[in-house]
Formats: C-alpha cells, structure tokens, sequence
C-alpha cells in the first residue's frame, strides 16, 4: 500500500493536520505540535493560522472503518480521495 498523507484522526487534538504529519513522517505528533506552536507564536499569529487553515482545506482526513459483519476484521484505512471499492 502506498504512503499517503492524510489528516490523522487517532491523535484527537485539533484538525489531525500535524498528527498527520506525524504519521506520515514517523515523527512523535506531540514535537510537530510544539514546534508548529512556536513557528506560529514567534512568526505572527496569522500566518500560522492561515496555513493550518490552508491545510485542514488541502489535507484530506483519514477514514477508519471496520467491517461489522466479521467480527475478526481489522480496521481498514481508507482516503476518502480514493475511488476504489473494498468489500
């Protein structure tokens, strides 16, 4: 399966931009965190909240679904830009 970078949804803390980035970077989602938050504070506000805002747009979220038919199916991810079909 490819990589793919999509907004995170098992961090729980915000949009799931930098939980994203996270993943798809093997980086611990706590350090982007705290980094994106300094970069923010000491560049001026608005450009910060202008390129997360830029990002939920771009970023598409990640979606997690579990086939409740078998009980023993794993959960699947799925990019809701994809246009295949899984049974």
């Amino acid at each position: 399966m490819e990589k793919k970078l999509t907004r995170s949804d098992g961090y729980g803390w915000g949009a799931g931009v930098l939980g994203g980035f996270g993943e798809y970077f093997g980086v611990d989602p706590v350090i982007l965190r705290l980094a994106f938050a300094f970069i923010t504070l000491a560049t001026g506000v608005v450009p910060g909240v202008v390129i997360y805002i830029l990002a939920i747009a771009i970023i598409p979220k990640k979606i997690v679904t579990k086939n409740h038919m078998d009980p023993f199916s794993r959960d699947t991810d799925i990019d809701d830009r994809s246009t295949e079909t899984t049974l």
